[in-house]
């Protein structure tokens, strides 16, 4: 086995799309999580918070027979959309999306509901709509709190395995992403490539939290200064 940069390509890009999507998916749950109360709240939060405890081999396992085309959710896609998302990188994405939601609502819920009440309500008497009062008043005063989810939530998903191997296989060019290329590695003692694989990640992540320790100090200065 020789050593390519395609698993660690494949393993940033699938990290940048479920952050990107989950960023976007987020912002209202996380809003409706914090400021609605309702019966039953704790049992959305519940499933919400659920990969967090799941085996990822069991949640893997669950979504291959959910997405096989010789079930009927997998079947029902295939035929009307062509869309298989078994061992596809599409796939990836999905099972991405599930497993690592609740490194993005957790951040941002706790965020808003650290908020002051009277600043949503502040927003509404001077007659912002609902939209302007989230995307110009709530999110801008949670920054440090929007940082720490999209963090988790790449790092989370670039040291995947389990959901991965389960859903995307081994896949050359399509679903081989890095944890599973250094799993191959050693299986294959090629230490040399697993070295390599597991010290980029591990640069890429100390790079990461480097600057996401470093720009939330500078938001907290800002806020000390104002």
């Amino acid at each position: 086995m020789d050593f390519n940069f395609q698993p660690l390509i494949l393993s940033l890009e699938l990290s940048l799309i479920t952050t990107v999507l989950l960023l976007i998916i987020g912002i209202p749950i996380a809003s409706f999580l914090a400021f609605k109360t309702f019966r039953g709240k704790s049992i959305l939060e519940a499933i919400v918070s659920l990969p967090l405890v799941l085996p990822p081999s069991v949640l893997g396992f669950y979504l291959l027979v959910a997405f096989s085309p010789n079930n009927f959710f997998g079947k029902f896609l295939d035929s009307y959309f062509n869309l298989r998302l078994v061992f596809s990188f599409s796939g990836l994405v999905l099972g991405s999306l599930i497993y690592s939601l609740p490194f993005m609502i957790h951040p941002l819920q706790a965020g808003l509901q650290a908020l002051a009440p009277n600043l949503k309500e502040a927003s509404y008497s001077l007659g912002k709509s609902k939209k302007e009062t989230m995307f110009k008043v709530l999110l801008p005063n949670i920054k440090p709190a929007i940082l720490t989810g999209m963090v988790l939530t790449f790092a989370h998903t670039l040291g995947e395995f389990g959901v991965v191997l389960m859903i995307g296989g081994n896949l050359e060019g399509s679903t081989k992403v890095a944890s599973i290329a250094i799993y191959d590695a050693v299986e294959s003692l090629d230490f040399r490539s697993a070295h390599i694989y597991s010290l980029v990640l591990i640069i890429i992540s100390f790079v990461i939290l480097l600057i996401t320790y470093g720009l939330n100090k500078r938001l907290f200065d800002n806020r000390v200064h104002l």
